[in-house]
């Protein structure tokens, strides 16, 4: 099966999925026979509606709603907005609520509505779905809305990819963001991370790493590319380079060796015979002059090697 998904159904084909006067049947992972949507439009008292409190929506921006408003006040509600009629003369808001939210901003009295009769089941499907149709959730409540339809109604991934038209792999990194920390999720939910940020954080499972590349990211401070590579960094710090270590002849080995015994006293060699340093130690000034000493001696020819044995004893003596 192709991973490439279309739009999703639209909303006129995703209300069509249930019989309205069927209001006890069950919702299974297979798509029920569409029909005919029946698209008669009726003008509701706007205080006679009320939110789905199960919107998967929590954050409506102020702004953007009183931009809608303003767009009500001249063009009106173009769009009716999907309810289900409840007890009394109460109706449910099932699609529509940021057009209600902001119809009442605009001072309307009455909405365009279509009115709908599902079972309470089945609300809480379609407004699930729509809402992650419209794909005007911050990533964190997609998340959770996706979950929401895989437990309360046994969907695989595939399913829930097939139903809102996304590929699995979507809907399955969108579920990962819900493995983040507390704090990080805080982020994308204010907008201060993109799902993109969140995505790349997923693989840092250390909390306080999780949360300073988190920190070092938001606010627009590194782009999606900048966190995935500091990630990367993270997760495989570069190698410092191990400096291979001359081989070293036989012969300087030797020289060494009587260095240390006439000087008594630790000499090392680092190189080979071509090119390197010698290294003679000393651990007091006593030890230095003696070693000052002994090397005017040399320059002056006027010792042997087994005087400068017995010197050493005794000054070391």
């Amino acid at each position: 099966m192709s991973t490439k998904k279309g739009l999703g159904r639209g909303l006129e084909s995703l209300f069509g999925f249930y019989e309205e006067d069927n209001s006890n049947q069950n919702i299974t992972n297979n798509t029920p026979k569409e029909k005919v949507v029946d698209k008669s439009v009726s003008e509701l008292d706007i205080n006679k509606l009320y939110p789905n409190p199960n919107q998967p929506r929590k954050y409506f921006d102020d702004d953007a709603l009183q931009e809608l408003a303003n767009s009500i006040k001249i063009h009106g509600v173009i769009q009716p907005i999907i309810v289900n009629k409840e007890e009394g003369d109460k109706y449910l808001i099932i699609a529509g609520e940021r057009r209600w939210r902001a119809s009442r901003i605009a001072g309307l009295s009455s909405v365009p509505v279509v009115i709908k009769n599902y079972t309470e089941k089945q609300v809480k499907e379609v407004s699930l779905i729509e809402n992650l149709q419209r794909e005007d959730l911050n990533p964190i409540e997609a998340a959770r809305a996706i979950k929401q339809l895989m437990e309360e109604y046994n969907f695989t991934q595939e399913a829930v990819a097939d139903r809102i038209g996304k590929s699995r792999p979507n809907i399955t990194n969108t579920l990962r963001l819900l493995t983040l920390y507390p704090d990080v999720i805080k982020m994308v939910e204010d907008g201060r991370l993109s799902s993109g940020h969140a995505r790349a954080l997923v693989v840092v499972e250390d909390t306080n790493q999780q949360i300073r590349l988190a920190k070092n990211a938001c606010d627009g401070k590194m782009s999606v590319r900048d966190l995935e590579k500091a990630v990367k960094n993270y997760l495989n710090p570069a190698k410092k380079p191990v400096s291979k270590v001359a081989e070293q002849s036989l012969e300087l080995k030797e020289l060494i060796a009587d260095m240390q015994r006439v000087f008594a006293t630790k000499v090392s060699a680092i190189g080979n015979d071509n090119k390197g340093r010698i290294y003679i130690d000393y651990y007091s000034r006593d030890d230095l002059d003696r070693l000052a000493d002994m090397i005017e001696l040399l320059k002056k020819k006027e010792i042997t090697l087994a005087d400068l044995r017995n010197y050493n004893k005794r000054n070391k003596d």
